[in-house]
This record gives C-alpha cells, sequence and structure tokens, in this order.
C-alpha cells in the first residue's frame, strides 16, 4: 500500500514522521527541562526591570540558552552573544547553507525577556515555579517567548539528521521585545550586513486559533502607552471639607478619557485612529471565523455574574465570530493597565486624593502609524484641561502594527502540506492583538521575504496574565512544521 504523498521522501524532501518523532524527543528529553530552568529566572524585560543589567538575570537566560545551542554541536553553527553599551544584548546564530549555490537566508526570530509577575495565579502556580502538568509547562515566559530559541535550533538539528540540504540561516534572540524592543534596532544596523538576503522569515512570537492546525500569523496591531495624571492638589486633604468645592481629580480623568473613547461602547473617537480593513484580511477572518465559531470569544476566563453558582458570565462586546476576530486584530481599542494615586482598600481613608495617574495602553489597527497617534493622543488629553487642573501625558513610546505581504505559491503550499502533515488539517490564517515590532523593520528591510509568524499562544495560554503556559505538544507538532517549511525554501 502506498503511504500518503507527504509521507514519501523523495530524495532531499523530509521525512515528516521521522522528524516529527525526532523534535518529541528532544522536548521530552532536554528541552522541557532546559524551560523549566528558565521560567525559574524572574528576567523580567528592562521596562519592568531598569536594574536589569545588576540583577543579571537577563544575562542568565541569555548564557543558559548560549551555553544550551552550543552543546546541540550544530554543524556549521557558529554563536555569539552581541552586546552594546547600555543596551540588553542579544544572542546571534549562523548555520552555514548546505543547499547547492543557495544565495538565501533564513532568519530566525525570538526573545528571551519577560512580563512582570501579575497576580491571579492558580494556589499552586506562579510566575517563578514552573510546573509540567498534562501537557502543560505552566510558568512566565515559557510561552512568550522562552522556547523560540530552543525550538529554532531542534527544528534545525531535524534537517541536519536527515542531511536535507538548507539555505544559510541565522538566529536573532533579543532581549528587549516586552519593552517595546526599542534596544533593538541598534542591534540590526550592526547585524544588517551579517544577514544576508532573507527570503523567510521565522518568528515563533505569535499564537494560534487553536491546538487543532499550523496557524499563520497574517497581521498585528500597533500599541501606543503612556501614563495619564491629573493633578489638582498638592497634597490630600479632608473629604469632607473639600469635597464640593476642590474638583475631584478621578472626575476630571473620566473627562479627559471621553475625549479619546465613547465609554459605552468602547470606539474610540479619533478618526485617524482607525484604518479600512484589506479585503484579503477580511476573508481570510471570515474563513477562520467559521473554524472557531463561539470559541472566539468563549475562550477568555469570564467572571461569573454571581458567586452563587448561577452560570451567567459576562458578556463580550459581540458574540458575532467575525466582528470578535476584527475587534481584537482591526479596531483601535483602550485598555487601562495600571494606576497610581489610589490607596489599597483597606489604607482608603477620607481623604481627597491629589492626583489620579493610569498607564493607558492603546492597541492600534496594523496600517496606523504609532508615533502620529502618541502625538494626536498626548495633545487631545492635555490641551484645554478641565478646571485648569494639571493634565499630563508621558508617552512610554509606540510600535506600529503590522500586515504581511503577499504570500508566494510555494509559501502557501508549504504552509499546508506541514500542517496536513503534523496535525491533519490545513493551515489556518489569524490576526493578532499583540505587537512584534521587529516584523516592520524586516518587512521593510526585506519587502521580498515570506514571514512565517506562528507561536504556541492559543487557548487559555494566557501570556501575560496568571498561569500562563506552553502547550507542549502543539509545540513539538510546530517545531517538526518550521523545519518542513525551512526545507520547502525553492
Amino acid at each position: 500500500m502506498n503511504a500518503p504523498l507527504h509521507r514519501e521522501v523523495p530524495g532531499t524532501l523530509l521525512d515528516t514522521t521521522a522528524a516529527l518523532a525526532e523534535v518529541s524527543q528532544a522536548w521530552d528529553t532536554d528541552i522541557v527541562h532546559r524551560l523549566t530552568d528558565y521560567i525559574a529566572i524572574p528576567a523580567k524585560s528592562p521596562s519592568f526591570d531598569p536594574n536589569w543589567a545588576t540583577s543579571g538575570h537577563i544575562e542568565t537566560v541569555v548564557r543558559n540558552a548560549a551555553t544550551w545551542i552550543e552543546a546541540q554541536k550544530v554543524p556549521g553553527l557558529t554563536l555569539e552573544i552581541v552586546r552594546l553599551p547600555g543596551r540588553t544584548p542579544v544572542l546571534f546564530f549562523e548555520i552555514s547553507a548546505t543547499k547547492s549555490q543557495s544565495q538565501q537566508t533564513v532568519l530566525m526570530y525570538g526573545h528571551l525577556d519577560k512580563q512582570p509577575e501579575f497576580t491571579g495565579w492558580r494556589n499552586d502556580l506562579g510566575p517563578w515555579t514552573p510546573k509540567y502538568e498534562e501537557g502543560k509547562l505552566y510558568g512566565r515566559g515559557g510561552a512568550d517567548d522562552g522556547y523560540a530559541a530552543y525550538a529554532s535550533i531542534a527544528a534545525v538539528q531535524a534537517l541536519k539528521s536527515q542531511n536535507v540540504p538548507h539555505p544559510r540561516i541565522v538566529g536573532l534572540i533579543e532581549t528587549c521585545e516586552e519593552s517595546g524592543s526599542y534596544d533593538l534596532l541598534p542591534y540590526i544596523d550592526v547585524l544588517r550586513p551579517r544577514l544576508g538576503d532573507v527570503a523567510l522569515v521565522i518568528c515563533l512570537d505569535s499564537g494560534a486559533g487553536n491546538y487543532d492546525q499550523l496557524w499563520l500569523t497574517t497581521s498585528l496591531r500597533g500599541m501606543a502607552s503612556g501614563t495619564l495624571k491629573v493633578q489638582v492638589l498638592s497634597e490630600g486633604i479632608h473629604s469632607g471639607d473639600a469635597s464640593g468645592l476642590v474638583p475631584s481629580s478621578f472626575r476630571i480623568m473620566r473627562q479627559v478619557l471621553d475625549r479619546l473613547e465613547d465609554s459605552a461602547t468602547g470606539r474610540l473617537l479619533p478618526a485617524s485612529f482607525h484604518c479600512e480593513v484589506p479585503a484579503e484580511r477580511l476573508a481570510q477572518a471570515k474563513a477562520t471565523a467559521a473554524i472557531l465559531g463561539e470559541e472566539v470569544y468563549k475562550r477568555f476566563p469570564w467572571a461569573h455574574y454571581d458567586c452563587e453558582g448561577s452560570n451567567r458570565i459576562t458578556l463580550p462586546t459581540t458574540t458575532d465570530p467575525l466582528q470578535a476576530l476584527l475587534n481584537r486584530t482591526w479596531a483601535p481599542t483602550l485598555s487601562v493597565t495600571g494606576a497610581e494615586g489610589l490607596p489599597a482598600l483597606r489604607d482608603a481613608g477620607n481623604v481627597l486624593r491629589p492626583y489620579t495617574a493610569f498607564k493607558l495602553s492603546l492597541r492600534l489597527p496594523p496600517l496606523v502609524d504609532a508615533a502620529r497617534v502618541v502625538q494626536e493622543m498626548k495633545a487631545l488629553l492635555e490641551d484645554n484641561a478641565p478646571y485648569q487642573a494639571n493634565v499630563t501625558f508621558e508617552s512610554h513610546g509606540g510600535a506600529t502594527g503590522w500586515n504581511a505581504p503577499e504570500t508566494a505559491p510555494w509559501f502557501e503550499q508549504a504552509l499546508n502540506a506541514a500542517s496536513q502533515a503534523h496535525f491533519g488539517a490545513p493551515c489556518g490564517y489569524i490576526g493578532q492583538g499583540g505587537t512584534i515590532p521587529l516584523m516592520n523593520m524586516l518587512s521593510e528591510g526585506f519587502p521580498k521575504a515570506q514571514m512565517m509568524v506562528c507561536g504556541v499562544l492559543g487557548p487559555k495560554s494566557n501570556a501575560h496574565g496568571p498561569n500562563e503556559f506552553l502547550h507542549v505538544p502543539y509545540a513539538k507538532k510546530l517545531t517538526a512544521a518550521v523545519a518542513q517549511v525551512m526545507a520547502s525554501l525553492p
């Protein structure tokens, strides 16, 4: 009996069954253990650990990854930790081409820095206390994005073990991504001559619509963030004495935010913060909505209506799967992610607070320029303050989103073949609400390159939040799929 076509191995093609077996063994015997060690290290991104250089955690995870990669003894691999003064380090590796007359390069990207702890972890879990349970590795950073460096090398080894010819491969692993990658551009400038003619970018820092197929990220939202502060007094005073005369800083904050957002609907009011959804992305969203259905919104940990056993839960902004996908990928949104000037409830007395400060996070449609939004937002929030209060918006920077280039026929065929081989289902296409600043840099620098942006952040993986986990069975198949796509590069 003839085997399915994707199982045949005519000369230089990858044996997908053997590749998956090999990468699965690597995950089971080694990578899970390495990631367990990685999770235990609080290597917070520099925005959340200004003393990162002295704390040494970023240095530790970079050195650990470098030591492991060197220990794999990948033929033709050279590696170095590149350092620029005052900036977080990057890990850079090169693997010589084995494909005859190949002049192209595959660029593999990931990051090792992490988001902070956050609250709400399950009692037996914690951000820095890894736990492997039922195929899920819990803890901060394993899925976002510590696994990428290890999975990249495992994918390369799958090619090497079968002697599959491949183009030159380079790896770039940074440590500033969760802070907006502000340290990365100087490294790109330094390393650009060594990147070569990049034909394929593999970025393992994205998400998956489910764990049943390969998912290609086709767009990423941009981001603009900053601190909005409203100050009305130089010190706190008795609320009974002053309220009614001294305007509340919180009420002024609400008024100012009303300039930015319709609080009834969540729609951002400036027209320039919106853009039209390209026809191709709309068609892909319709197809993805048909695949995922209600899971688009049901996958989130909604709060229950009450504590008395009711099965009623908080409702999403829409229950239409297509609109839900567009809301989280092509619509601008405002989130308040932090607050200052508010005492803890147990410490809150009858005092009129001198100021209220919010950390604002705006997610922007992929085609909207983040730098322009930051400027417009500052003027909108600060001008003509109610009661002449001291209203300031301190920008924390921004990053423009990304829309994938047109998919080449070979790339589409390779993605579908890899998804069918390892998942038994075609590749899915999905936009993501997160931001990866590097992608725009790479698209501008290598406009002809195909972008394999994918990852393990599927339903309930909860990157940045409590109980974050890495879905190991999915990661194994994704690793093998990456190897297969690299083998398919013309």
